[in-house]
């Protein structure tokens, strides 16, 4: 069943990002990526990491066009979720 309410959407976005996180992301993260964003497409599993947001988002969104984005940073002491869906301009 898929959340009907933004709200709910977004917090089904959140788990499932958290999830692939906990799952494929977490285990490849090194050291020097402490504190770098990753982004995550939460439909297909897809990830960036990069020391810039927007350089993160702009790979994944290229490889995945609009798809469902969650932004979070890695490292113990990174408390940094943004979420909302993601779109970025025609250039």
């Amino acid at each position: 069943m898929h959340p009907t309410t933004t709200d709910a959407r977004l917090a089904e976005d959140e788990r499932l990002a958290e999830d692939i996180y906990n799952r494929l992301i977490r285990p490849t993260v090194r050291p020097e990526d402490d504190g770098k964003y990753v982004a995550v497409a939460v439909e297909s599993g897809d990830f960036e990491i990069d020391a810039n947001d927007y350089a993160a988002t702009g790979r994944l969104l290229a490889r995945r066009p609009g798809a469902r984005l969650w932004l979070m940073r890695t490292g113990p002491s990174a408390a940094c979720h943004l979420r909302g869906l993601a779109s970025r301009p025609a250039l």
